[in-house]
């Protein structure tokens, strides 16, 4: 899935990028000697000639204390990626003159189950504590501000977090795929956040952020001063069956139930005008799905993998079927398109194996790459004069489809479009339309219209 991809991708780049600084740049190494830290050795920069960052380590220590000062100049910050993969660290101690968590800090220290935040700290960075998978508790102190996007993402045994009055700023899916965690505390005092019954909320419950991943509750009612299903808000929440969305919400966020493998029904009120990227990703218990006419936006991917879908009324409010929106809906049978869409994404209906026929309105003028690649049982589609273009891998491996009529109006034909669509026998086509490699398979009979 492309989350997974995202993230995968900033932490290589963000490897590499410290991989060359600390290639280009003059590195002191502080000897284990030298700071009284076990079997290793700790890199370090000097900013300004008055603060340090700490940099790497490069040993196979269990416990290790951070020095407070380096050369008489106090150490400030945990740089990016500086304790990436230290996979043998079980325990590690932050001075007090620390002020700063760099993104990654802490990536992938699978058997890290004590740390100390010391109350100097005012930032966690993006994906701080990605992976701490051993990380059973944490402290927040009251001196923090931010905590950045999916800075305890993973942390799989993290049972609960108290957010201090302290912070006004929590990341796109801070405690996603906590598995363990059941709450979310919020100071009273706290300016930006509150929680209701352990779900995170901004403080006038206008937007839902965080419902906690290890709750039982099978079913949840959103309250109904929600505006706003935020980013990731419910993501991978498997034990939850049905969710009661509010008719106050107008905007459902960025894979809010991403992998709710257990939702089986939902309803979306007419008040909602917006459906985000992956929001239904992977909810392949998911049978049933009315999208109301006050939609006018859907996100790509929206319901990939929702295997358990039958079929789906899409509204003429929508005038765009994006990238990937249908992808691997196997149990898919039929689907309404209306005349309002305009074009058709890559891969949007690519691998629903069950789709027999589809009729694409005239209002259609470009399908996408890969948009029906794989629909193996779809014996007929009627491709409309309105259409100028036909991608890439379109058709491929459509091995039910015996014959096809392209309208002149096409003006090229990706290749492979019709690739290895096995029962084809008969195309018919104009003779300038542009035809890619390999559009067809070798034994078809083509006729030309002129």
């Amino acid at each position: 899935m492309s989350l997974l991809k995202g993230v995968v991708m900033k932490y290589r780049i963000l490897k590499t990028i410290l991989f060359i600084t600390l290639a280009i740049l003059p590195v002191t190494v502080l000897t284990a000697q030298a700071l009284s830290v076990p079997e290793g050795r700790l890199t370090y920069e000097i900013i300004d000639r008055q603060t340090v960052t700490i940099t790497g380590y490069r040993g196979t220590s269990a416990t290790l204390n951070i020095p407070e000062r380096v050369q008489g100049l106090p150490v400030t910050a945990i740089g990016e990626s500086a304790f990436n993969e230290c996979i043998n660290l079980t325990s590690i101690s932050i001075p007090s003159s620390v002020i700063s968590i760099g993104d990654y800090a802490f990536n992938y220290c699978i058997r890290l189950t004590n740390i100390n935040i010391p109350s100097s700290v005012t930032s966690i960075g993006d994906f701080a504590f990605l992976d701490c998978e051993s990380l059973a508790s944490i402290d927040i102190p009251s001196s923090i501000t931010s905590i950045g996007n999916r800075a305890f993402v993973g942390c799989s045994r993290l049972p609960s977090i108290v957010i201090p009055s302290s912070v006004t700023s929590i990341g796109d899916e801070a405690f996603a795929g906590c598995e363990r965690l059941t709450s979310i505390t919020v100071n009273s005092r706290n300016p930006a956040y509150t929680s209701i019954d352990g779900i995170l909320f901004d403080k006038t419950v206008r937007t839902i952020l965080c419902y906690p991943m290890g709750r039982n509750t099978g079913k949840y009612t959103i309250p109904s001063s929600v505006t706003v299903i935020g980013v990731g808000a419910f993501l991978r929440c498997e034990n939850l069956t049905s969710i009661t969305i509010p008719s106050s919400v107008t905007r459902i966020g960025d894979y809010p139930f991403f992998g709710c493998i257990s939702l089986t029904s939902i309803t979306i009120p007419s008040s909602v005008m917006s459906i985000g990227y992956a929001a239904f990703s992977d909810c392949i218990s998911l049978t049933n799905l009315t999208i109301p006419s006050s939609v006018t936006s859907i996100g790509d991917w929206a319901f990939h993998e929702c295997r358990g879908l039958t079929n789906v009324t899409i509204p003429s409010s929508v005038t765009n079927i994006g990238e990937a929106v249908f992808y691997r809906c196997v149990s898919l049978t039929s689907i309404t398109i209306p005349s309002s869409i305009t074009s058709i994404g890559d891969r949007a209906f690519s691998d629903c194996e069950r789709l027999t026929s589809i009729i694409i309105p005239s209002s259609v003028t470009v399908i996408g790459d890969s948009a029906f690649r794989g629909c193996v049982r779809l014996t007929s589609i009627t491709i409309p004069s309105s259409v100028t273009s036909i991608g890439e891998n379109v058709f491929s491996f459509c091995k039910s489809l015996t014959s096809i009529t392209i309208p002149s109006s096409v003006i090229t034909i990706g290749e492979r479009a019709f690739f290895f669509c096995t029962s084809l026998t008969s195309v018919t086509l104009s003779r300038r339309t542009q035809v890619g490699r390999d559009a067809f398979p070798a034994s078809v009979r083509i006729s030309y219209r002129d």
